[in-house]
C-alpha cells in the first residue's frame, strides 16, 4: 500500500507514528524533570542576611530638562 502521506497510510503506519510520538514526549518530559535545579532546604531560604533596602524619594522622569516640583 502507498504510505507516502497520512491520508493514504495504512493502520500500522499510523500506529508507528503514534508510538514514536509517545516515546518522544516521554523522553522530553523526563529530560525536563531531570534538568530542574535542586531547591535549597527551607532553612536556607528563610535566612535573611542581606541588608534591607528602603525606598528613596520619588523620582519623576520626563523628556524635558525642567524639574517638576510637587
Amino acid at each position: 500500500m502507498n504510505n507516502y502521506t497520512l491520508n493514504t497510510a495504512d493502520r500500522t503506519t499510523h500506529l508507528k507514528i503514534v508510538a514514536v510520538s509517545l516515546v518522544a514526549g516521554i523522553v522530553v518530559v523526563g529530560v525536563g524533570i531531570a534538568a530542574r535545579p535542586d531547591l535549597p532546604d527551607m532553612s536556607t531560604r528563610l535566612e535573611s542576611r542581606a541588608p534591607v533596602l528602603k525606598a528613596d524619594r520619588p523620582v519623576i522622569w520626563s523628556q524635558s530638562d525642567r524639574v517638576t516640583i510637587r
